[in-house]
């Protein structure tokens, strides 16, 4: 049986799908992921068949005001949408769609006939437990919250207006606009998994009953895979470092980044990685050392303390490490789990990226790496994570559908 993963976005709206997928051909199921260009070595790496769509989230602008960031995804995901139905085109007895291209996805499933279920690595559908991931991390009570998430869900149907309209067309559909299709995937009690920890976000109780919460997936890893020569070296030279990287975040900043977290860390007095990432930064020194990508599942569980951005990859890849962080928020959902983070008592309390100084970093990390408080929360979350199998779940739900 072929299963077709669909995602799109930045590295961390990807690499999880890599893992998922190695589980479902570890299973016996012939998987593709179909992905941006970007990403096709990971999704060769981990056994895949790569699938290429044609959008690409890199050199799109680092606006972070949400007029601009409504704008830029809009154009992305028209851009998605162009090529989306040609990655069917090899054929696909299974859609798994995530939050970004199920709205995409519907309509194949409609035009085709296709089976599809939601793999998702966000919470999305309204509930009163908390606001929209997308607006913030603060409560507005229950009923402004639900309000809310409705308001956000309009604003994605808004952006994948066009990119709907011109799918429908190629796919020989009638017209319906992407709140009609959402509103019909609702009635039918469509199926959506989310691939992150209750210990984190425990499922609403007023989600409807086709919605589930199964834990993370994990980014695919060989298990042939070590730390770079250079990394082992640094990290057997002295204590645990504090790794600071921001993902595919900051573009543009690196230089103002890296100044930032030296000075931090040692007035800290502190050991530091710097993970470059799309930010580019970098440092030289005996106490400090650049990196590139280096896998989480190596790394982290032999730092005193990880400085990230949080994004929801980072985030779990820091509990299930039980590594406390010090989060530096910069747009989208951010700073909703940097909140999560923050209410496990798992991290300190986010520094807005716009606020962040060495003077602030420095404080924080001085609290994160020398309480004893975060580290314990951490260490506990961990734990839960390692009793989840969130892509086994995945498993026994395609079962159930492919077996019925």
């Amino acid at each position: 049986m072929r299963i077709m993963i669909a995602a799109a976005g930045s590295r961390g709206d990807v690499a999880p799908y890599t893992g998922l997928g190695a589980e479902l051909r570890r299973a016996g199921y012939d998987v593709a992921l179909a992905t941006t260009e970007a990403f096709a070595p990971l999704v060769r790496d981990a056994g895949l068949e790569f699938r290429a769509l044609p959008a690409d989230v890199r050199g799109r602008g680092g606006g972070t005001g949400r007029r601009e960031l409504m704008r830029t995804a809009a154009a992305f995901v028209t851009e998605l949408g162009r090529g989306f139905a040609d990655a069917l085109d090899a054929g696909a007895d299974l859609l798994l769609l995530s939050a970004t291209t199920a709205p995409l996805g519907w309509h194949l499933t409609e035009a085709t006939g296709t089976p599809s279920l939601g793999v998702y690595l966000q919470p999305t559908v309204p509930t009163g437990d908390f606001p929209p991931v997308v607006t913030g991390a603060r409560s507005l009570g229950r009923p402004a919250n639900r309000a809310a998430g409705r308001f956000a869900l309009r604003m994605v149907d808004r952006v994948h207006e066009q990119a709907v309209a011109e799918l429908r067309r190629r796919l020989r559909l009638p017209p319906a606009s992407p709140a009609e299709t959402r509103r019909r995937q609702e009635r039918a009690n469509w199926p959506v998994l989310h691939g992150f920890s209750p210990a984190l976000v425990p499922r609403p109780s007023d989600w409807r009953s086709g919605l589930k919460v199964v834990g993370n997936w994990w980014p695919h890893l060989d298990a042939a895979e070590r730390l770079p020569a250079d990394v082992e070296d640094f990290l057997r030279a002295g204590p645990r470092p504090v790794l600071v990287g921001f993902g595919s975040m900051a573009s543009g900043d690196g230089e103002r980044l890296s100044e930032i977290a030296v000075r931090a860390l040692r007035r800290a007095g502190l050991r530091g990685i710097l993970q470059a990432g799309s930010a580019g930064l970098a440092a030289d020194g005996d106490d400090v050392l650049t990196v590139g990508d280096v896998p989480h599942a190596l790394l982290f569980p032999r730092l005193a303390a990880v400085v990230h951005h949080g994004g929801a990859g980072t985030s779990a890849a820091a509990l299930r490490a039980g590594v406390p962080a010090v989060t530096v928020p910069v747009t989208a959902d951010q700073p909703f789990w940097a909140a999560r983070l923050a209410a496990l008592g798992a991290a300190t309390e986010p520094i807005p990226f716009r606020s962040l100084t060495a003077e602030r970093l420095a404080e924080s990390l001085g609290r994160v790496v020398r309480l004893q408080t975060y580290s314990r929360a951490a260490a506990e979350a961990a734990r839960h994570l390692a009793a989840e199998d969130g892509a086994g779940e995945t498993l026994k739900a395609v079962r159930r559908l492919t077996d019925g």
